[in-house]
């Protein structure tokens, strides 16, 4: 399956730091969303997304968790290592998870360097702004891509008291622009900006060089992303404002196996055609192909 995909997409180029750079340049808008494994990767990297996130966001449409703080490195490290696996044009990015990157620069450093050589991605995600520059910078001196994210910032809800749009008033506005700055003068390729009223990200996009990609940012913004799951319908709790939902995936795999479920209860499933026969044996061997677990 991820070859037929890959082959669809194989006469685009792959996305780059300076692609993105590029992109901005002729205004052209950067599609990003996240992904958490590699069938989901591959279906999000031929359909043209440009930067695939592994987002920490994961803890809690992949793993049920409350918020994202429980998420491990282990934990972000293994999606991701699956996700490079499906990927083969869009930048991967990688969430470095909460706990990961808020004690000494030099641990930071390490675990920052685990997602590109254990785990493939080419550029890491951290939240913060202004307290975030020295670390920022000593990651991108050591050849790490960062992409800054400032705004609402999930691994904050504590202090931040909840999920609540930022930057509303004069001074809050103002700091935000502050950390926008202090991302990009650290070295960062792009930021992301989440749960800003839109007037202040479209000023903090014109006044970056590099781009900004929003996430309940309005449509100034350079580029946007979304969680995956919230587009397609496979979130169980409710979906943010800013959410577009494309699909009902959900309920077309809750649908799907009620249906499968019955089936076997009614003894319709398997038929006569999906079963062996014991005749047919020898020339089924020889002709049914056979997958990587010596199976049919």
């Amino acid at each position: 399956m991820y070859t037929q995909l890959q082959q669809r997409d194989s006469d685009r180029p792959p996305v780059t730091l300076s692609s993105l750079g590029q992109m901005r340049a002729a205004g052209e808008k950067i599609a990003s969303i996240t992904a958490y494994d590699a069938s989901f990767a591959a279906l999000v990297d031929a359909a043209g997304a440009d930067v695939v996130l592994v987002g920490d966001s994961l803890g809690m449409v992949v793993l049920g968790h409350e918020n994202t703080l429980s998420v491990t490195i282990d934990e972000m490290l293994h999606h991701t290592r699956a996700v490079r696996r499906g990927t083969r044009r869009a930048l991967v990015v990688a969430d470095m998870p909460y706990g990961s990157y808020h004690t000494d620069t030099a641990e930071s450093l390490r675990n920052a360097m685990r997602f590109v050589k254990e785990a493939g991605a080419e550029a890491v995600k951290v939240e913060g702004g202004e307290r975030r520059l020295e670390l920022i910078a000593r990651l991108t001196e050591a050849e790490i891509p960062v992409m800054g994210h400032v705004g609402l910032t999930p691994q904050s809800v504590n202090a931040l008291g909840g999920y609540r749009v930022q930057g509303k008033t004069a001074d809050a506005a103002e700091q935000l622009i502050r950390d926008a700055r202090a991302v990009e003068a650290a070295g960062a390729f792009a930021v992301v900006l989440e749960a800003v009223p839109r007037e202040l990200a479209a000023q903090i996009t014109r006044e970056l060089r590099i781009p900004t990609i929003g996430i309940g940012a309005g449509p100034d913004c350079d580029g946007q992303i979304l969680v995956l799951h919230d587009v397609i319908g496979l979130t169980f709790s409710a979906v943010p404002k800013f959410a577009r939902r494309y699909a009902n995936v959900g309920e077309m795999i809750s649908r799907t196996v009620r249906e499968y479920c019955d089936d076997v209860r009614a003894g319709m499933f398997p038929s006569d055609a999906e079963s062996y026969h014991a005749a047919r044996a020898a020339k089924e061997e020889k002709e049914a192909p056979v997958n990587a677990d010596g199976d049919w």
